[in-house]
């Protein structure tokens, strides 16, 4: 059976009530759909007419195909009942039977909310009349009911994708005695179907900071060298303190006096540890571009693989808020895990000093630089998402072809 390309399209109302963590850990865990793309929207009149006429040729029942016209109407605007941001995250999964995979087994229908296996279910909420009237709905997660509106859903994803998605820096309103900035977070390596990606998403949540931009990342090794550089002049400089003493303590054990005519002493032993500097150092940065990028410096493979050959992505995310950086950073606790606090995301998620789950930039400075490496500012011509929908409807119209 031929891959399907399907969306899933998390309202403002998750993402403003913090829901976003759990809603990614089960649709990340609860099937083996593939996550490839991800983008922040915020849907104009315009696309949102024309997204309305889709779900009106969606095979559903009338009276929640009318439940969910209301709802577009009434929630994603701009101009809402809620008068929040009309911020969306999208998030694109490709496997076999996906549409319907995504719909009826992971998010749910939209007339079965009571289903707690489902993100519907957990997360969405219906009431009816006795009459059988709609009185309050809230679906959590917008997905296509159908193979046919799918097509036509994902084709306005990708045309409004640069006009109505992207960074959204300016979509949250702040007083004016407050200016906001921007922190980038950096999701490390994790399996595709990990949900503890959701679940530091939601330990993240707790500090209030909004989400404005969100990308897949797969660093190239050159991406990754520059991006990690300071982290390579840092290991050169403190290399006396971080790695000198553990490198003498090795030549000792590994090396018999007896062997020798003269005595090793303290200066033989840091002079041989210095000549080894600069392969101890490149040997740790190699170690950092491995984990990063999935591929040995000098090597390009195709995808991300761990040590037992699962795939791994990483996920980029912009949050904004007063004093983002400076929290961010505390929240995620030291550097070692080991080290970090028992409250921290650290604590919990990471294993070591290169595994330690999340990146966070350090200062305003570093976030442009950082942002800037990894192409995670304004696109002007294209973006990866109508990329992806791109190729795969061409694709599925040659396969209809033949």
């Amino acid at each position: 059976m031929k891959k399907e390309l399907t969306y899933a399209l998390i309202t403002p109302y998750s993402l403003l009530k913090s829901r976003t963590g759990g809603i990614i850990s089960r649709l990340l865990s609860l099937s083996d759909l593939e996550l490839v793309g991800a983008r922040m929207y915020t849907p104009s009149d315009k696309f949102l007419d024309e997204y309305i006429k889709t779900i009106e040729t969606q095979k559903m029942k009338t009276v929640w195909k009318n439940a969910m016209i209301d709802y577009v109407n009434n929630m994603l605007r701009k101009n809402n009942k809620l008068g929040m941001a009309n911020r969306a995250m999208l998030l694109l999964f490709e496997g076999k039977n996906a549409v319907d995979v995504l719909h009826n087994n992971v998010i749910g229908s939209a007339s079965d909310p009571l289903r707690g296996n489902t993100i519907r279910g957990t997360y969405g909420d219906s009431i009816r009349s006795s009459d059988g009237k709609v009185e309050y709905f809230e679906p959590a997660v917008l997905t296509s009911a159908d193979k046919a509106a799918n097509i036509n859903q994902l084709k306005l994803f990708a045309k409004y994708s640069l006009s109505d998605g992207g960074i959204l820096e300016k979509a949250v309103k702040f007083p004016k005695n407050k200016k906001p900035e921007t922190s980038l977070i950096i999701l490390k390596p994790f399996e595709k179907h990990d949900p503890r990606t959701g679940n530091i998403i939601d330990m993240i949540s707790r500090t209030g900071f909004y989400m404005v931009g969100v990308k897949l990342l797969d660093l190239s090794t050159k991406q990754a060298e520059e991006f990690y550089g300071p982290v390579k002049d840092f290991f050169n400089s403190s290399f006396d303190d971080k790695f000198k003493p553990k490198l003498v303590e090795n030549l000792r054990a590994s090396l018999d006096q007896k062997d020798f005519s003269f005595e090793l002493t303290d200066e033989i032993m840091n002079k041989m540890a210095d000549q080894m500097k600069k392969p101890t150092v490149e040997g740790e940065f190699g170690n950092i571009l491995q984990y990063m990028t999935g591929r040995t410096p000098s090597a390009f493979a195709e995808t991300k693989k761990t040590i037992d050959g699962k795939q791994t992505i990483c996920i980029a995310i912009l949050y904004q808020g007063i004093n983002t950086i400076k929290t961010i950073r505390e929240l995620l606790g030291a550097t070692d895990p080991k080290k970090a606090k028992y409250s921290s995301i650290r604590r919990f998620y990471g294993l070591d000093i290169l595994r330690n789950a999340v990146h966070a930039s350090d200062s305003p400075a570093s976030v442009i630089r950082e942002r800037k490496i990894i192409g995670f500012n304004k696109e002007k011509k294209t973006s990866d998402i109508n990329q992806i929908i791109s190729r795969y409807i061409k694709n599925s119209g040659s396969s209809r072809k033949r």
